[in-house]
């Protein structure tokens, strides 16, 4: 299912090197995503019946999401399509584009979310409102 009209949401196998010693995962600016990455953050200790993260959307920003750690969903909507990614392996990320609400949920004991951004902390970037975050995708087509 096509979600982002922007830019399509995806999954993005990360380049991997394995050898006995273990894992190593490679996540290069401008290569890996075609954005450049300006901020990163990671999620962690949510309890078992942690509520949603996220509930949000992006004017601009891009991101993508790993998870280094257990597992969670995603459920992504652009304001015409919806899905839902279960992210649970470490080689894997999910791209998310702008003018596309997520909701992080379901997440396994001791999850990392590990979330690379194309901008620096913008307030004003962010649809906190879905019924305005439905206004705009709208508008857009």
């Amino acid at each position: 299912m096509r979600v982002g009209r922007i830019k399509p949401c995806r999954l993005i196998r990360l380049e991997q090197h394995i050898d006995p010693r273990g894992s190593l995962s490679v996540i290069e600016s401008g290569m890996t995503v075609g954005f450049p990455i300006k901020r990163v953050y990671y999620m962690h200790g949510q309890p078992e019946s942690s509520p949603p993260r996220g509930l949000h959307g992006h004017r601009t920003l891009e991101q993508l999401v790993i998870a280094v750690h257990g597992g969670f969903s995603i459920s992504l909507d652009d304001g015409f399509q919806s899905t839902t990614y279960r992210l649970e392996e470490p080689g894997a990320g999910l791209y998310i584009g702008p003018m596309v609400w997520r909701v992080l949920k379901d997440f396994a004991p001791d999850s990392v979310a590990l979330v690379l951004a194309s901008r620096h902390y913008e307030e004003s970037d962010y649809y906190r409102d879905y019924d305005t975050f439905l206004r705009d995708a709208w508008s857009l087509n």
